[in-house]
């Protein structure tokens, strides 16, 4: 059964070309380490919510935007083994490849799917 990790963070609006280049990178070691799909997408019609909305998930601020990922592996055993190897990488290292966004208002998890349709 395939295993998910879904992320969303808040980006800033004019970092969004470095935002990319950085993504790029990131997506070669996830796929390296056996991903089978690697997605990444830019805010397009994300709605401010009066008790939850992703923006507040974030903590959006101004010149910010949502920006939404998820990798898709083959099952949560190759997950667990790549996140060990990914966090060991040194292109992984804050010093080479600093996140373009902050960290700290970052929010994850993994996740067990209950339904795929093709």
């Amino acid at each position: 059964m395939p295993y998910i990790d879904g992320f969303m963070a808040p980006v800033r609006a004019d970092d969004r070309d470095t935002y990319v280049a950085w993504l790029k990178d990131q997506h070669a070691i996830f796929k390296e380490y056996g991903a089978d799909v690697v997605v990444d997408a830019w805010e397009d019609d994300v709605p401010k919510g009066d008790v939850t909305s992703m923006r507040k998930a974030v903590a959006l601020e101004d010149g910010e935007r949502v920006a939404l990922g998820w990798i898709m592996w083959p099952d949560k055993s190759t997950r667990d083994a790549a996140w060990a190897k990914v966090m060991e990488d040194p292109r992984m290292s804050q010093d080479s490849a600093p996140m373009p966004f902050d960290g700290k208002r970052m929010i994850f998890g993994g996740f067990a799917p209950v339904l795929i349709t093709d």
